[in-house]
């Protein structure tokens, strides 16, 4: 891709992620979205190979369609209360729509079957910008108008994403679904909580993005896409395989690591709000992607390779890149003992 295109899809995709997220009047933050999707198509589609065309064409679509269902909530809400303030979004049908629209946008079940289409069809790098960056302007959205939206209807979705991400995520074998899977399964961890407690939301989607970017910068780095070519990876660089265990693991959730964060503190908030039977069932519901993720650390550690072909070891390899992905690493693993900070300013 020519590196002038690049620049202009990366600067554009700063600039609308930024309206976006500081606009207070509903056109403009329509405005920031719709550059965002223009933005990211070229960096979908740059292979030019069918599947990418493919994936592009199903992005365009499917974003098109959630961002008219946005502008529709905000002219419905405008028609009837006069405001087109953000935070004033009171109508029931406008809130509905606008929960729709979203939705639609981050992947959340029942509008879910684009996003690992998509990732699919796209590099990794750019199938980063999807689960992290791109996900950050509507989930600001959600977050401004949280006191208006209906919990009950966000719960359902949430649980329903939960159990769909973990299960969907049980039969592949391609890692850029299965991270598409995690991160719908994550969405619904986030949507649970935005009506109670909004900060936690913004929380778990840091952390979720702590964690997810450098497993897709090492699997990028190691150049796995299927977990075949995983089980013999571990070759090319030893010590960055042995850390994408603990990674993965992080990102179930296991307890000493930066993913068990998160899960705590919305288990804990839904108890404080006596949703028990609702957090029982979300935890139980994160079982299933934990054994995915297990699946994944038994192909990139343990599983060694039926013949014994010798393969060069990748000794050198990008400097700044490898400061880049030390640095998430160990953010993605060691930020448990943060907690009690994280406890204070939230």
């Amino acid at each position: 891709m020519n590196p002038q295109a690049k620049l202009l899809s990366i600067t554009s995709l700063f600039l609308g992620s930024t309206i976006t997220i500081t606009s207070n009047h509903w056109i403009m933050a329509w405005t920031g979205l719709e550059i965002n999707t223009l933005a990211i198509l070229p960096l979908i589609s740059k292979s030019h190979h069918p599947r990418a065309i493919e994936a592009a064409t199903k992005y365009f679509l499917v974003q098109a369609a959630a961002s008219a269902l946005l502008l529709f909530s905000s002219m419905t809400n405008a028609w009837y209360t006069g405001q087109w303030d953000i935070t004033q979004l009171t109508h029931p049908t406008s809130c509905l729509l606008l929960t729709t629209a979203i939705s639609i946008k981050l992947g959340l079940v029942p509008f879910h079957f684009w996003f690992p289409e998509v990732l699919q069809g796209t590099s990794l790098t750019t199938g980063l910008l999807l689960a992290t960056a791109l996900k950050f302007p509507p989930i600001t959205l959600l977050l401004l108008t949280s006191p208006s939206l209906n919990p009950t209807l966000l719960t359902i979705l949430a649980v329903a994403s939960t159990a769909l991400g973990g299960w969907a995520g049980l039969n592949q074998t391609q890692t850029r679904k299965i991270l598409a899977f995690s991160s719908i399964s994550h969405l619904g961890w986030m949507a649970i909580i935005l009506v109670y407690n909004p900060k936690l939301t913004l929380i778990t989607f840091y952390l979720y993005c702590l964690m997810t970017i450098p497993i897709f910068l090492t699997l990028d780095t190691i150049k796995t896409l299927k977990l075949t070519t995983m089980s013999t990876a571990w070759t090319k660089i030893p010590p960055l395989t042995a850390t994408l265990m603990l990674m993965l693991l992080s990102l179930a959730g296991l307890p000493p690591l930066t993913g068990f964060l998160p899960k705590w503190l919305i288990i804990q908030e839904l108890t404080k709000q006596e949703m028990t039977p609702t957090a029982t069932i979300i935890a139980l519901l994160s079982l299933l992607g934990l054994f995915f993720y297990l699946r994944l650390a038994y192909c990139a550690t343990i599983t060694l390779p039926p013949n014994s072909i010798n393969h060069m070891k990748q000794w050198q390899t990008n400097k700044s890149t490898k400061m880049f992905i030390t640095t998430f690493i160990t953010l993605s693993i060691m930020l448990l003992p943060l907690s009690p900070m994280i406890f204070t300013t939230s």
